[in-house]
C-alpha cells in the first residue's frame, strides 16, 4: 500500500483541509477518524469512497442529510463490562445514546427504501448491519434519563423506597418549620433549613449554642453561625439516611443487572459504534463538499487529470480565480513560465491538492465534469518565498527536497516544482532545471513545474508530451488575471508595462535592440499566439452555446417522436379493436344465415337446399370476412402505415391469418418464410400470412401460453381449395390440418373440387402419410360428392 510523502502533504496544505473537514463532524470518534485521513492509490477504495461521499450529498440535498446526533465513545465502557464491570447511570445513558442513534437510523434508511425516490451507491445496506438491540434500549430508557440518572421506574422496590424517602423528608421538615416559627427562632441566624452531611440541620448562632442543644455538624467560615441537628429530628435524620442506603443499593443493583445484558453485546454495541462513526465522517464529507461547493471527480487510470474551474479550497471564494488544468492526455509535462506574482505557485497547489483530495474520497471544488488520476504518490517542492534575492541555504533547500523527490519518484507520480531552478545563477539555474526535468521525464513521470527562465519555453515546444503553459497578465490594468494559459509560453511584459508608465519611448526602443531580433521574435510569436488563443476561446465558447441548444432540441424531438409512437400505437389498437368488433359482427350474421338455412332444410324434411351449396355460401361467407378485414384495414390509415413499417422480429406475437392462430416467431426461415410456434407445434408459414400483434416485443421473453382450444370461429371445419394449383392446394390442406388439430377437431371437409382430379389425388397422398388421419372418405352426394373429401382426424 503507497504511503503518501508526508512533506508534501503539509506543502500542499491538506492539514488544513482536514482542519476543515473536522468541524463538520459531530463526535470525538469521528473526529479521530478524519485526522487519520490519507489519500489512497488503490482505485476501487477510491471509487468506493468516493461513493460513499456522493451518496451523503445526496441524501443532504434530498433528506436534509444523516440524523446523527453527537454520541459518547463508549469504548472503554464496553473494557470495563467484558471484565465483570458495572458501568454507573451516566455511563449507561450514553451506551443508551448511541443505540438510540443507531435506531433512528435504521428507521431512516428503511423510510428511504420504503419511497424508492433516491438510489444510493453504497450506502443501501448499511442499516442492515446496525442493530440497536431495541429489548435492551426500552429497559435503558426505563432505567436512566439522558443525565444519567436513575428514574423511579427502574424497579418498583426503587419506586417505593423512594416514596418513603419523601415521605421522611416531609416529616423532618415539618419539625424543623416548628421549631423555626416557635419559641427557638430567636436562636436562629436564619431560618433556613439546609442540609450537612445528607442530615437536615438549622443554623444557629455560635453564642446560643448551648441554649439550643443538638447535634453540630458544621460551621460558617466566620465562625459565627453552626449548623445543629435538633434532637427532636435525630431518630427522623437516621431513618432517611437509612432509607437513602437502601435506594442507593436498589440503585446499584438495578445498573448491575443491566450492565450484565450489556455485557453479552459488547460486540454488537462496537460494530454500532464503529458504523455510526463512519455514517458521521460520510455526513461530514458531504457538508463539506457543500460549504466549498465540490463536485464527484470522474477517477482515470491513465493518470489524465481535467480539472474545469478548480479553485483552491483554502482561499476566499469571492476573490480565487477558477482555472482548468488538464495533464495525461496530449502531455505529461507542463511548464508555466512568466513574471511572479502571476499565480503560478496558486495553480501548482490548487491542482496537487484537489488530486490528493479526490483520492482521499473527498469531492474537490472544481465544474463537473472534472478528472483526477490515480498516482502513487504526489511530490511537491513549493517554498512561500518568492523575492528574487534567495539565498544559497534556500537553493539549498530547495534542492535536498528535489533530491529526496527525484530518488523516490516513480512512473505512476506527479512531480509539482515551483521555481525550478531559482535562487542560483541564472544560467545555471536554468541548466539545472532543463537537466531535472529531463530526468523526470525519462522516469516517465508526470511533472508541473514553473519557473521565469525563458529558456524553459524552447525546452517546452522541442520535447514530446510536453507543453508550455502562462499566466494571462492584463497590459491595460498592468495587472495579472491569475487565469492558467496552456499551450503559450510566459512573457514579462516588462516593456509594455514601462511605456504604460510613462517611460520614454526612445529608452524602449533602445531595451528592444538590446534585447535582439530573435528574442523579440519570440515575444512577438507568443504575442500572436495569445491572440489566437482568446479567439479561439470566443470561437469555443460560441460553438458550447450552439451544441447545448442542439441538444436540447434533440431531446425535444425524441420526446416528441416518442409521445408519436405512443399515440400511433394507441390508435393501431383502438382500429385493430373495432376492426375485429366489426367483423365478429358480420361472422355471426353469417353463421346465422347458414343455421337458418339448415332449419328450413330440416323442416320441410327434404334436401331443398343441396349440401354443395351450402359449403359454397360459407366460401363465399369466408371471402367475404377477408374482404371486409382488408377493406376496414386499407380505410384506416394509421393502421395502414403501422402495419407496414412493424417489422417481424424473432420472440414476437404474431395472428397466423391463414390458420386463424396466434403463435411465436422463433425464427426466419428462407427469405420470406417464418418458423412459428403455435402451442406445442412447430410450423413454417409464409411471411404475408403472418400480421404482428400490437403491444408484443421480442424484448418480451416470457413464455406465451396459447391454449390448445380456440373459438370454432376463427377456423371452419372445411377447408375449400378449389382452383388453387396442386402445390399451393396440397400445402394449405397441410396447413389447415395443423390447426384443426390444434381445435381438437375430430372430423373436416376438405372441398377440392372435381377438375381434372389432380387437385384431389394430391390431397389424398398427403391423408394417406399424415400421422394424425385416421381415416377418410369422399363425401355424400348431398354434400360435394366427389368434389370433397371428409377426414376423420385421431384425437388428441
Amino acid at each position: 500500500m503507497s504511503v503518501f510523502d508526508t512533506k508534501t502533504l503539509e506543502t500542499l496544505e491538506f492539514p488544513k483541509v482536514i482542519n476543515q473537514l473536522i468541524s463538520f463532524a459531530s463526535s470525538q470518534t469521528t473526529k479521530r477518524k478524519i485526522k487519520q485521513l490519507k489519500p489512497s492509490a488503490d482505485i476501487d477504495q477510491i471509487k468506493s469512497s468516493q461513493n460513499e461521499t456522493e451518496d451523503g450529498v445526496v441524501l443532504l440535498e434530498r433528506k436534509d442529510g444523516i440524523p446523527i446526533a453527537v454520541f459518547e465513545d463508549v469504548q472503554a465502557h464496553l473494557k470495563r463490562l467484558e471484565i465483570g464491570a458495572s458501568l454507573n447511570g451516566e455511563e449507561v445513558a450514553q451506551v443508551g445514546r448511541l443505540l438510540k442513534i443507531a435506531r433512528d437510523i435504521i428507521r431512516y434508511f428503511e423510510n428511504i427504501r420504503e419511497e424508492g425516490d433516491i438510489q444510493l451507491k453504497q450506502l443501501n445496506s448499511t442499516s442492515d448491519h446496525l442493530d440497536a438491540l431495541p429489548e435492551i434500549l426500552k429497559e435503558i430508557e426505563r432505567t436512566v434519563d439522558e443525565g444519567g440518572y436513575v428514574l423511579d421506574s427502574a424497579s418498583p422496590a426503587l419506586r417505593q423506597v423512594r416514596g418513603q424517602i419523601q415521605s421522611a423528608q416531609a416529616s423532618i421538615r415539618q419539625v424543623l418549620n416548628g421549631i423555626v416559627k416557635g419559641k427557638d427562632a430567636k436562636y436562629l441566624t436564619d431560618t433556613l433549613i439546609t442540609m450537612r452531611n445528607d442530615r437536615f440541620v438549622l443554623p444557629v448562632k455560635a453564642e446560643n449554642r448551648k441554649q439550643f442543644g443538638g447535634v453540630v455538624h458544621d460551621q460558617s467560615s466566620s465562625g459565627q453561625t453552626i449548623y445543629v441537628e435538633p434532637q427532636r429530628v435525630v431518630d427522623l435524620n437516621n431513618r432517611l439516611r437509612q432509607l437513602t442506603i437502601d435506594a442507593q443499593k436498589e440503585e446499584e443493583r438495578v445498573l448491575s443487572e443491566i450492565s450484565f445484558k450489556l455485557a453479552q453485546n459488547t460486540k454488537v454495541i462496537e460494530k454500532n459504534q464503529v458504523l455510526l462513526t463512519h455514517l458521521d465522517f460520510i455526513s461530514a464529507k458531504a457538508k463539506y463538499a457543500r460549504s466549498i461547493g465540490a463536485v464527484r471527480p470522474q477517477v482515470s487510470l491513465d493518470n489524465y487529470v481535467d480539472l474545469h474551474q478548480a479553485r483552491h479550497p483554502l482561499l476566499d471564494t469571492e476573490t480565487v480565480v477558477p482555472n482548468d488544468i488538464t495533464i495525461g492526455e496530449d502531455y505529461e509535462a507542463v511548464i508555466v513560465t512568466g513574471p511572479n506574482t502571476g499565480g503560478k505557485t496558486i495553480v501548482l497547489k490548487t491542482l496537487g491538492l484537489l488530486q490528493i483530495m479526490g483520492q482521499a474520497g473527498l469531492q474537490i471544488p472544481a465544474e463537473s465534469p472534472s478528472t483526477i488520476g490515480v498516482f502513487d504518490n504526489v511530490y511537491a517542492d513549493i517554498g512561500d518565498e518568492q523575492s528574487i534575492e534567495q539565498s544559497l541555504s534556500t537553493f539549498s533547500s530547495h534542492m535536498t527536497n528535489i533530491i529526496r523527490i527525484l530518488e523516490r519518484l516513480t512512473d505512476k507520480s506527479l512531480v509539482l516544482i515551483d521555481e525550478l531552478g531559482s535562487g542560483t545563477d541564472p544560467q545555471e539555474g536554468a541548466a539545472l532545471a532543463i537537466a531535472i526535468m529531463e530526468y523526470i521525464r525519462r522516469k516517465e513521470a508526470w511533472a508541473v513545474a514553473s519557473s521565469h527562465y525563458p529558456e524553459l519555453k524552447a525546452y517546452g515546444y522541442q520535447q514530446e508530451k510536453t507543453v508550455n503553459a502562462s499566466m494571462a497578465f492584463d497590459v491595460d490594468t498592468l495587472s495579472p488575471t491569475f487565469k492558467l494559459q496552456i499551450g503559450i509560453p510566459g512573457r514579462s511584459n516588462a516593456l509594455e508595462i514601462s511605456r504604460r508608465l510613462g517611460l520614454p519611448e526612445e529608452i524602449i526602443q533602445r531595451s528592444k535592440e538590446l534585447i535582439g531580433d530573435a528574442s523579440q521574435s519570440v515575444e512577438d510569436m507568443i504575442t500572436d499566439l495569445d491572440f489566437q488563443r482568446q479567439r479561439s476561446a470566443e470561437e469555443r465558447e460560441h460553438y458550447q452555446e450552439q451544441y447545448i441548444e442542439a441538444y436540447k432540441l434533440r431531446r425535444q424531438l425524441e420526446a416528441a417522436y416518442d409521445d408519436l409512437n405512443q399515440k400511433r400505437d394507441q390508435l393501431l389498437e383502438e382500429a385493430r379493436k373495432k376492426a375485429n368488433q366489426e367483423i365478429e359482427k358480420a361472422q355471426e350474421d353469417a353463421e346465422k344465415i347458414i343455421s337458418d338455412i339448415r332449419a328450413k332444410q330440416l323442416n320441410l324434411g327434404q334436401s331443398v337446399v343441396k349440401e354443395h351449396e351450402l359449403i359454397d355460401a360459407q366460401t363465399q361467407l369466408d371471402r367475404l370476412r377477408t374482404a371486409e378485414e382488408k377493406e376496414l384495414l386499407s380505410k384506416n390509415k394509421h393502421i395502414k402505415k403501422a402495419v407496414k413499417e412493424e417489422g417481424l422480429q424473432e420472440g414476437d406475437q404474431v395472428h397466423v391469418a391463414s390458420l386463424g392462430q396466434q403463435g411465436t416467431l422463433l425464427e426466419k426461415s428462407g427469405k420470406k418464410a417464418w418458423m412459428v410456434q403455435l402451442g406445442s407445434m412447430k410450423m413454417k408459414v409464409d411471411g404475408s400470412s403472418l400480421e404482428r400483434i400490437a403491444g408484443s416485443s421480442s424484448e418480451k421473453k416470457e413464455e406465451q401460453v396459447i391454449s390448445h382450444r380456440t373459438s370454432r370461429p376463427n377456423v371452419k371445419t372445411q377447408v375449400d381449395i378449389r382452383g388453387e394449383r396442386y402445390e399451393t392446394g396440397v400445402d394449405q390442406v397441410s396447413q389447415y390440418l395443423d390447426a384443426a388439430l390444434l381445435n381438437n377437431y375430430e372430423t373436416v371437409t376438405i372441398i377440392h373440387g372435381h377438375g381434372t382430379g389432380a387437385l384431389r389425388e394430391g390431397v389424398h397422398k398427403l391423408l394417406k402419410r399424415h400421422p394424425q388421419v385416421e381415416s377418410f372418405e369422399l363425401a355424400p352426394a348431398n354434400q360435394g360428392g366427389t368434389g370433397a373429401t371428409i377426414v376423420h382426424l385421431k384425437s388428441s
